[in-house]
């Protein structure tokens, strides 16, 4: 199909220029890893566990989920300075499809944030992080429909806005309450009722408890459909919004 092959074309392009400056790979794994290292020891005392490998059981999961959002959400600036540089207008002339343009970009942002995942997961087994393969694998399935998500609609924002001096402030002001409402750090079992009623209308809080119960050898709670179902939905929405915007741009 033209469409599959038009968006391995754009694919195989962004991660040859990923390729060639891999610091940015290192540089995303750089802080989870100091979470990992400096902020889940804390955990035992604050969650009242007996031992720090169940405070990892509890933390890394939804950190890969903090990895793949942020991962993902600041994309966009990739993208305005390809369009000052010309790259989208010179996409008119070639017969590539606009939504090929905005999935080969995100499958990009997908397979780094796998990459990132999987190593971050590596870390954490000395520390007593314990995962069924089949659960991790779902688990992953869900962080990289999170990552598209973020992608795409990092994307349609930026051909919206066309600046980093309006985008950054813009996606600033709606992480850090998806940051702080969709118990990453901690989980939302030790907030006040209010605060958890809030959290229901954030999708990531369900992906979060989703990625949990996998890494806890749970793959059978309504947590995991939930969150697979509503981010998977979400991701459709925002390729489709993405590709449209991408449309406009280079008709």
């Amino acid at each position: 199909m033209k469409i599959l092959r038009d968006t391995w074309l754009v694919f195989s392009r962004q991660i040859l220029l990923l390729l060639r400056n891999p610091v940015w790979v290192v540089v995303g794994v750089l802080q989870p890893l100091l979470y990992l290292l400096l902020f889940a020891p804390l955990l035992k005392p604050a969650l009242g566990v007996r031992t720090n490998a169940e405070a990892y059981q509890v933390f890394v999961p939804g950190l890969l989920v903090m990895l793949a959002i942020f991962g993902a959400l600041f994309s966009g600036f990739g993208l305005i300075a390809e369009m000052r540089a010309g790259v989208i207008e010179r996409s008119r002339v070639t017969p590539v499809s606009r939504l090929a343009l905005m999935l080969g970009r995100s499958m990009r942002d997908v397979v780094t944030l796998l990459v990132q995942g999987v190593m971050i997961t590596l870390i954490a087994l000395p520390f007593g992080l314990s995962v069924e393969l089949q659960n991790v694998l779902v688990a992953y399935l869900m962080l990289g429909l999170i990552a598209m998500l973020c992608s795409a609609v990092s994307a349609a924002v930026a051909l919206k806005v066309r600046s980093e001096d309006a985008l950054a402030p813009l996606l600033q002001t709606v992480s850090q309450p998806i940051l702080l409402t969709a118990g990453i750090l901690l989980p939302l079992a030790f907030a006040p009722q209010w605060l958890k009623n809030v959290a229901k209308w954030n999708p990531f809080s369900w992906a979060v408890d989703g990625v949990r119960d996998l890494f806890n050898g749970h793959p059978g709670t309504d947590h995991v459909w939930q969150g697979l179902t509503i981010v998977g939905l979400l991701t459709v929405l925002a390729v489709v919004w993405a590709a449209r915007e991408f449309a406009k741009s280079v008709r």
